[in-house]
């Protein structure tokens, strides 16, 4: 197997038959050993409670490492901290801190709670204060909507890690020039944290392209030719979508890149072909009685 870090994103369910999906994906990532999974918190905090069910049922009944997602949409600083209470005193080690996205969606306007943390670097602090929680954040390889420049992404980018951010995760992005080149530029001012590339492949065309327009991810034109018209047939847009989504990561490989973060859409297949395309298998019976 070769030394790869990995770690999987997933999204609290909304139903019974989404827990059901949720919990096989679960199951049949685990034995890939991630470094952890991340679960999300939605459009200002709508799945605060899902979320934090997940996490704990994770922490619980799994040996997985659960990184809860946290962000400061629509709350109070009083009620963002004793969520962070809330999941120390349950175990849970890891917070990702975001800003997070307005109720009204990607692309709205962001307006702090006027007794609220401004953004994610107060989240973290937060965090850091409440407990020694390892703290993860955000970043945009073709920078934030809302930035005026990569350099000012890069300077908040420090002002996380000055407030207690371990580990950088990238938005998704098409192609690696992109990340290569944020890693690079922040290398060269001083970040030494892990900066890992977020990895979404295709699982729904007309729903990437739309997220991908509103977070300002670059959409070559080879990739939207790639998936033209494969929403009416998943099997084949699956395959394309697996194939699209190793190459990537291939290139990245072979570019120094050694931790890959997994946005999973709680669908198994797409990462675990990925994954095998690196050369990350789920050990066998027979390897793990020898």
């Amino acid at each position: 197997m070769v030394d790869l870090a990995i770690s999987f994103e997933f999204f609290p369910p909304k139903t019974e038959a989404m827990e059901v999906k949720l919990w096989d994906a679960i199951s049949k990532l685990a034995p890939l050993a991630p470094d952890f999974v991340s679960v999300t918190y939605g459009a200002g905090g709508s799945t605060r409670e899902r979320t934090h069910r997940t996490v704990k049922r994770v922490l619980e009944e799994t040996s997985l490492q659960p990184a809860a997602h946290l962000t400061c949409v629509a709350a109070s600083k009083a009620e963002v901290d004793a969520v962070l209470q809330a999941y120390w005193d349950a175990g849970v080690r890891h917070i990702v801190a975001l800003r997070g996205d307005p109720p009204e969606g990607v692309g709205t306007t962001f307006k702090a709670h006027p007794d609220g943390y401004r953004n994610a670097t107060e989240v973290t602090a937060a965090a850091k204060r409440i407990g020694d929680f390892e703290v993860s954040v955000s970043f945009y390889p073709e920078k934030h909507p809302e930035s005026p420049s990569l350099s000012h992404d890069i300077d908040v980018l420090k002002a996380k890690i000055d407030a207690g951010a371990t580990r950088g995760i990238s938005q998704f992005f098409c192609e690696g020039e992109p990340y290569l080149r944020f890693r690079d530029a922040a290398t060269k001012a001083g970040i030494t944290i892990p900066l890992l590339p977020g990895i979404m492949a295709v699982g729904n065309v007309s729903g990437y392209l739309r997220m991908a327009g509103a977070t300002g991810t670059s959409v070559p034109d080879w990739f939207a030719q790639a998936f033209e018209g494969l929403d009416q047939t998943p099997d084949v847009r699956d395959m394309v979508a697996a194939s699209v989504a190793a190459d990537l990561c291939l290139k990245l490989q072979n570019e120094g890149v050694d931790r890959f973060h997994f946005y999973t859409l709680n669908r198994a297949e797409l990462a675990l072909a990925t994954c095998r395309r690196l050369g990350i298998k789920i050990p066998s019976q027979d390897q793990d009685a020898a």
